[in-house]
């Protein structure tokens, strides 16, 4: 007999029915020449006469398409260790393997109950054909078939499934065909990729991991029995349906095994016995992380298609540690609690954190409760950052190399003009200040009075420009409260923006997802951080060595985590956005607290050094319990931008 070949690769074509490893390295059954002979001349005779009728069916499909044929496939979406998450798919839930990754107990088992002459037909069995033809002629009616693998195949890919003689007709015709252009293992491999399984799963692979959950490649002579036997009706026969029915069916395909000589009735018996550990359905099971999932989901469909994200076995690695992803979804539920103990009028927390030195997202926490709301805010929801944009305003000064934190900035304002009309700036609580204060003062104090006025100074269309630099994208205008931040910004605005700082002025693509790859292992996205320098080093080292005032000695002392950090606090009029955004050299964190009506107020006296810097603590002191202490580089270390107006540096 002439060997086999899948891909180029020749099977040694001595069988050995007994021993499952070598059963597909050549034909399944040797019979005698003699019936061989028969065999064969039935089948090319009928085969023949149905190349004869294909003349009627001229609009039939070309069967070589089956050579570039994928069929639809599930995606994938991990974690950045490779854990899964979820899985996004159509109707069919499935992922495709090579032949060699399919066990040669399931090959044998399902060839058993399904098609024992499939090595040796050419598409079809004639005298299976004989038997279905006497049945269907005396009940009138096609209610028997006689399909072999290769005719289930072309029927689950190019036909109807219709029980109609024209349809069974085209079917054995087309079957002829792919046996004409195909090796019978790769029709075979086709067929074990396509043929339904039950509860959505499409080929060996997901069902598979559903019934048992392990590999197909892994499957033992019960499990594989047991999966052979669903195919006829995989509904009803499913394990998962009826445990005592799967039983029966593994019976018979075991018993089918033995009578033809494939496997002793000792092995059957032993198979009967082995325990089976099913597994759950999985082809619509819930995310695990659902705020991030749903955010990959959104950037993929953007990026590639909502058919390519269901039908394409996409595999994608996302940046979100599931971990810390966990551990900070718990600490906003119980701080959410808190909150509410405590008579903070808060209905809603958002937590979202970035690696500095990659820019990518470890966690995002879009709320409180998934189940009770979807709206993620920390991407959706922009809301009004109070005094933790006012780091924007300070890094612009001292990028015109006119100030450093020592230099002095007015604490009093009569006022100003703009479009808006006549604006006075105030402190919290309401004083107009007085006399001068340094900038480590002024942001470790959180003092409004002298953001507005430097932000006057050094221009706000440079402040914009900077924001914009930095990846803020929400709308902003040059007002003069812009320093205070009365416009609004996301949560993921803030934490990048900061995380530039934390990596003094090195930027990368902020992004949620390192690498998408097709299902043959193809790179289609490559999110390799590629960082560039955005602002200037002096600048950036100096604002965060501001920024640490105002942990050690300002508004946010109960975010001290022991080690060098850095950040602002964020308290908007009439208490309706709290926030905290700070920073080591390797986590940048944003967490904001509010309500989605805007109107609401959380309460009088709430700010964010009281309510949000203490969340943002605890995260941080979870996510940095392995990461060892760094320290921000020192201005020193860089040169002063040259400044272009000297009268203007003051007190240095």
């Amino acid at each position: 007999m002439a060997s086999t070949s899948i891909k180029g690769k020749t099977n040694n074509p001595v069988p050995n029915p007994k021993t499952p490893t070598n059963f597909f390295m050549g034909v399944v059954k040797v019979t005698t020449g003699t019936f061989l002979g028969l065999t064969l001349l039935t089948t090319s005779a009928i085969a023949g006469g149905l190349v004869g009728l294909a003349v009627s069916f001229r609009n039939l499909p070309d069967v070589r398409v089956l050579k570039n044929y994928v069929p639809s496939q599930t995606s994938y979406i991990y974690d950045v260790k490779g854990r899964l998450l979820t899985t996004y798919h159509g109707e069919e839930h499935r992922t495709t393997v090579d032949f060699q990754d399919i066990s040669p107990n399931l090959k044998m088992a399902v060839l058993a109950i399904e098609d024992s002459n499939f090595y040796d037909h050419k598409g079809i069995n004639p005298t299976s054909i004989g038997r279905a033809i006497l049945v269907n002629i005396q009940s009138g009616g096609v209610v028997e078939g006689a399909s072999t693998l290769t005719m289930q195949l072309v029927k689950n890919v190019f036909l109807s499934h219709q029980r109609t003689f024209s349809r069974k007709l085209a079917e054995a015709v087309l079957a002829v065909r792919v046996e004409q252009v195909f090796e019978k293992n790769n029709i075979l491999e086709m067929y074990l990729n396509n043929i339904y399984w039950g509860h959505n799963n499409y080929g060996a692979e997901t069902a598979a991991q559903s019934y048992f959950n392990k590999s197909a490649r892994e499957l033992n002579l019960a499990e594989a029995a047991m999966m052979a036997g669903i195919i006829q009706a995989p509904e009803v026969y499913s394990p998962f349906a009826n445990y005592d029915i799967a039983k029966q069916r593994q019976a018979l395909v075991l018993g089918r095994m033995v009578d033809l000589g494939w496997i002793t009735s000792e092995e059957a018996e032993t198979a009967k016995k082995t325990p089976l550990y099913l597994g759950k359905p999985q082809a619509w099971q819930s995310s695990k992380l659902p705020y991030v999932t749903d955010s990959v989901r959104k950037e993929l469909i953007e990026r590639f298609g909502q058919e390519m994200i269901t039908k394409g076995g996409l595999h994608v690695q996302t940046t979100i540690d599931y971990d810390l992803q966990v551990k900070a979804e718990e600490i906003v539920q119980k701080s959410h609690r808190n909150l509410v103990s405590w008579g903070v009028k808060a209905d809603q927390i958002a937590l979202v954190a970035i690696d500095p030195r990659t820019h990518f997202v470890k966690a995002v926490v879009g709320g409180v409760d998934y189940e009770q709301s979807q709206f993620n805010r920390v991407l959706q929801s922009r809301r009004q950052p109070g005094s933790a944009f006012k780091p924007f305003v300070f890094y612009t000064a001292f990028a015109t190399g006119k100030y450093t934190p020592t230099s002095s900035v007015a604490n009093y304002s009569k006022g100003y003009r703009d479009g808006s009309g006549y604006y006075r700036p105030q402190n919290y609580g309401g004083s107009f200040g007085g006399g001068d204060v340094s900038i480590i003062q002024a942001l470790s104090q959180s003092l409004n009075i002298p953001a507005v006025v430097l932000g006057q100074e050094i221009g706000l269309d440079k402040v914009i420009e900077v924001c914009r630099t930095l990846g803020i994208e929400s709308p902003l205008s040059p007002v003069v409260s812009l320093p205070l931040g009365p416009m609004g910004v996301t949560p993921m605005e803030m934490a990048k923006s900061y995380a530039t700082f934390a990596n003094n002025g090195w930027q990368s693509d902020t992004t949620m997802i390192v690498q998408v790859t097709d299902s043959d292992g193809n790179i289609l996205l490559d999110n390799t951080p590629k960082p560039k320098l955005v602002l200037n080093e002096w600048a950036t080292a100096s604002l965060s060595a501001t920024l640490t005032q105002v942990i050690q000695g300002g508004t946010a002392r109960s975010a001290d985590i022991g080690r060098p950090a850095a950040g602002k606090t964020g308290t908007t009029s009439g208490e309706r956005d709290v926030w905290f955004v700070g920073y080591v050299p390797q986590l940048a964190t944003a967490v904001w607290i509010g309500n989605d009506d805007f109107n609401r107020s959380l309460g009088s006296g709430v700010t964010g050094g009281g309510y949000a810097a203490p969340i943002w603590r605890q995260f941080m002191v979870t996510a940095l319990q392995n990461e060892p202490v760094k320290y921000f580089p020192a201005a020193s270390q860089f040169t002063r931008p040259k400044s272009d107006n000297k009268k203007n540096e003051k007190n240095d």
